[in-house]
């Protein structure tokens, strides 16, 4: 059984119509996800939604302190890496951060994806160890009666590691 090689040369083109067509017809958005052109980022949002004692003893005292990350992008965005430093009085007690940040060859990713136009919670686990030096701070966290300052920066991307560039905000909060 012999095939007309018309058939074959009919297939191809219907295959080629059909691509140009899902093309044309998926809007400006595919165009842009494959263009290089530079990518308008709106900036994400970080609130202080929480920051709480956990338990404190004479030996140690934990903390879990919640972020709220909002995306006002029509992409996904991926949070690289969330740091921020934790003050009482204006004297930093802690630096912490979630996720990491890539630098050079991207071996691994701890990255966070938060959804186009929606929100995360980021929580971390804080320990703090008494060395007796700071016998004020440690009265001051088993009465609760502490002035926290919050200050950080957040690194993200639009949806990859490529598009729209690395951005960096930073944020502050006082509770």
């Amino acid at each position: 059984m012999i095939l007309n090689p018309r058939i074959f040369v009919g297939v191809a083109a219907v295959g080629i119509v059909v691509a140009i067509g899902i093309v044309a017809f998926s809007g400006q958005q595919f165009i842009n996800d494959i263009s290089n052109s530079p990518r308008e980022v709106l900036p994400i949002t970080v609130e202080l939604e929480d920051l709480s004692i956990v338990e404190v003893t004479e030996k140690y005292a934990v903390l879990e302190i919640k972020f709220l990350v909002s995306n006002p992008n029509l992409k996904s965005v991926l949070l690289s890496l969330l740091k921020y430093q934790l003050y009482e009085d204006d004297i930093r007690i802690h630096a912490g951060e979630v996720g990491e940040r890539g630098g050079g060859f991207i071996v691994g990713s701890s990255y966070i994806t938060i959804l186009s136009q929606g929100s995360t919670m980021i929580s971390d686990e804080i320990v703090l160890r008494n060395t007796g030096n700071t016998p004020e701070l440690w009265s001051a966290l088993t009465e609760d009666t502490l002035n926290w300052k919050i200050t950080g920066d957040a690194f993200f991307n639009l949806s990859s590691m490529t598009t729209g560039g690395e951005n960096e905000i930073t944020f502050e909060f006082t509770k």
